[in-house]
């Protein structure tokens, strides 16, 4: 099982390169797995084990395990707009329909005939070439150039039908390829470009054919144009987006970044070819990729308010046995559905396919598949680190939970390492890195961009494993200026009236779950804080049924760009533009434009946003907790400048109101009493003690009870979204005395 998805298998046998003295392997290839392999298939999954003993490594090959395994698999499609899986905010679009109408093809394989290619490539090339020519269709059209020194076209001025007697002479001149001089890549490949340009221009060809260039090299340019960057102008300008270069390098002495610039500039793909690869298998193979187109013009578009961060959406070619697969975030977290068109050309046909897709049914599918995909995998319920992984850092059970929103990351990946070698100046270059290379770390991928590092467990003088080293936090709690102004504990809030010199506080008692507005003020400095209540019991002897704690907080910036920050007691989540995710147990600055957030390890985390609002938010974490103890969040305003006077929220609706006291005389026997004049509404009061920042510091403050009656607009029930990323506006008015 990939993904929750169940897949056909079939098991190839292992491929063997390595051959007994007499030249020949010491068994036939056949189409059963090897020995020992066992496969499981369930409804849910498919589990394939592979596990030979010395002596049954030794029936396969002399080497043993050295070689590949290879597991083909596909999926049971339907066609349709394709599957789409939904899990935690993200979503993952598999489309790759099947039965359709092959499309035909104008190919031109331009091919390296200089004098390193002599022997065993020039061999395995011409055996492959001659398989290929064998897999040709009769709609489909070709013709070959050689390059070496100069260029030699078969078919001058001309892309020939698939017959009989075309395929017979193509074979010959296959055949009859010699090897000598060097390699003149840039006339070739505009040699190739202008024969193919020419046929798309004439009366011939197909309006809705596939075209490509199959080049393949075994080094670098020697003769004529040599400069990289001037052969890449040269090929843009040759090919003029009207049809695609799929470039195939052999050996060690490729330029493989030029043929992979080549390749991703015009719309098709690199392969490389070891020096002691079967060269004509892995020919044939790439060929196979793509020698079967069945769309051109591939375009999937989605509802769009409902997503954002999009990966790659628009594809020139669908190719049998492939798959397109695209990922993005959804932004409106609130709806049902999400619409999907595709539109795509087939042959004389254009396609249009289009649903409404249920999210909310597409999620409970999508998380039992993970439930089925950790029961596979053996972690179950279980804490991190104990499923198959443990020891290495990595949690399967982890992953599945996550592997919609890994996909996404996997894809803006790709997208920013091939945007990288596309990129045309040092700016947009270093851009395109820095995003990778910030989702690669966020997500644990090694790329070209990062490193793996692998540590040797240090071995004791009696052999046994010694334990992982403690490493101390050294880092210093640095002091951050914050205000009186928090939500903080069960929750206790207090507001601090500085032009009116008097601190109030309030209780909130809310369910757990309720998300409650904190701060809003979307529609003007474009920023909104959320708090999400968790749930736990009284301690002993408590008046309180139970207790609520802010067990996550998110802030929505909307402008200059928009971004995403939720805070828990264990991680900090910044997601925009890129997406990172950031331990609170490390102290870490990340600036992103005007956005920044610091986290001192295990104490707060600071959040600015232009440099006139920011806010604090205090870590409580229990080593050892009680039955009634939870990891829980501590909210404080730090700066409140940038705030508009329209503010809103349990917090943002008193930052720039001013309050009066009124003491009332005592009446009869009763005690003098308290009340706060706020906004025309009299509220009684009366007077506490708060503890605040983690307990080191005491307040004097007026209490209002009853959940902040008339103290606060509106009740309780107006302050609670529907969920985390809500940013609606404060829509019920303001009470009066």
């Amino acid at each position: 099982m990939i993904g929750g998805r169940v897949y056909q298998s079939e098991v190839r046998p292992k491929e063997k390169r390595v051959r007994a003295e007499s030249g020949k392997p010491k068994n036939k290839e056949s189409g059963d797995p090897p020995i020992t392999t066992v496969t499981k298939r369930e409804k849910n999954f498919c589990r394939i084990t592979f596990s030979p003993n010395i002596v049954q490594q030794a029936k396969i090959t002399t080497n043993g395990l050295l070689g590949d395994f290879v597991i083909r698999y596909d999926v049971q499609r339907d066609m349709g707009i394709g599957d789409i899986q939904v899990l935690n905010g993200h979503f993952v679009h598999y489309f790759a329909p099947k039965d359709l109408p092959v499309v035909p093809k104008n190919v031109v394989f331009v091919i390296d005939t200089s004098a390193s290619m002599l022997g065993k490539k020039i061999r395995q090339t011409k055996e492959a070439l001659f398989t290929i020519l064998r897999d040709l269709r009769p709609n489909d059209h070709f013709n070959f150039i050689s390059f070496s020194n100069k260029v030699k076209v078969w078919q001058p001025n001309a892309l020939v039908p698939v017959t009989p007697l075309n395929i017979r002479d193509a074979k010959k001149f296959v055949f009859t390829l010699p090897t000598t001089g060097g390699t003149n890549i840039d006339d070739a490949i505009r040699t190739g470009s202008s024969l193919l340009r020419d046929y798309l221009s004439g009366p011939d060809a197909s309006p809705n054919s596939v075209s490509l260039i199959i080049f393949l090299t075994d080094g670098r340019p020697t003769v004529g144009e040599a400069r990289p960057i001037v052969i890449l102008g040269n090929t843009r300008s040759a090919v003029q987006e009207k049809f695609c270069i799929f470039t195939i390098g052999i050996g060690n002495d490729v330029d493989y970044r030029l043929l992979e610039r080549m390749a991703l500039e015009n719309c098709g793909m690199m392969r490389r070819i070891p020096e002691e690869a079967n060269a004509s298998a892995m020919l044939k193979g790439f060929y196979d990729e793509i020698g079967t187109p069945l769309l051109s013009d591939i375009r999937i578009n989605y509802t769009d308010d409902s997503v954002q961060y999009v990966t790659q959406h628009l594809f020139p070619n669908y190719f049998n046995g492939s798959e397109i697969v695209i990922a993005g975030k959804l932004t409106n977290h609130s709806a049902e559905s999400l619409h999907v068109q595709v539109t795509a050309s087939n042959n004389d046909k254009s396609i249009i396919l289009e649903t409404d897709v249920p999210l909310r049914r597409r999620q409970i599918e999508t998380e039992k598949h993970v439930k089925a995909a950790r029961a596979a995998m053996g972690t179950g319920d279980k804490a991190p680190g104990s499923g198959l992984t443990q020891g290495l850092g990595v949690d399967l059970g982890t992953i599945a939970e996550d592997f919609v929103e890994r996909v996404w990351g996997f894809l803006s990946v790709k997208e920013g390492l091939r945007s990288r070698l596309r990129s045309q100046t040092s700016k947009e270059r270093e851009e395109h890195i820095q995003q990778a290379t910030n989702l690669s770390l966020t997500y644990n991928f090694l790329t070209p961009l990062t490193n793996l590092l692998v540590e040797k467990p240090e071995v004791l003088a009696d052999g046994a494993l010694a334990p992982p080293p403690t490493v101390a936090a050294a880092a210093t709690k640095k002091s951050v200026t914050i205000s009186k102004t928090s939500a903080d504990g069960d929750p206790h809030f207090v507001v601090e009236f500085p032009l009116s010199k008097l601190t109030v506080c309030f209780n909130i008692n809310g369910e757990p779950g309720d998300v409650l507005r904190l701060v809003s003020d979307h529609k003007y400095s474009g920023v909104t804080v959320n708090g999400k209540l968790i749930g736990a019991p009284p301690p002993p002897g408590s008046h309180k049924q139970q207790r609520t704690y802010f067990s996550a907080i998110t802030i929505v910036v909307a402008h200059p760009t928009r971004a995403y920050i939720e805070v828990t007691p264990k991680k900090v989540i910044l997601d925009g533009r890129d997406r990172m995710v950031l331990p609170c147990h490390s102290t870490v600055v990340v600036d992103s434009g005007a956005l920044s957030v610091s986290i001192v390890a295990q104490s707060n985390v600071t959040v600015a946003v232009g440099g006139n609002i920011s806010f604090v938010i205090l870590l409580h974490q229990y080593k050892n907790p009680a039955a009634y103890q939870r990891d829980h969040l501590g909210f404080y305003i730090g700066q409140s400048k940038g705030l508009s006077h329209n503010c809103h929220g349990l917090l943002g609706q008193f930052l720039y109101e001013e309050v009066g006291l009124v003491e009332l005389p005592a009446q009869g026997d009763t005690t003098p009493s308290s009340v706060l004049k706020v906004k025309d509404r009299s509220v009684p009061v009366v007077q506490k003690s708060r503890k605040i920042y983690s307990g080191t510091q005491s307040v004097d403050c007026w209490f209002a009870r009853n959940n902040a009656a008339k103290l606060i607009d509106g009740q309780y029930e107006d302050y609670l979204t529907t969920h985390m990323f809500d940013t609606g506006e404060w829509t019920h008015g303001t009470n009066r005395a």
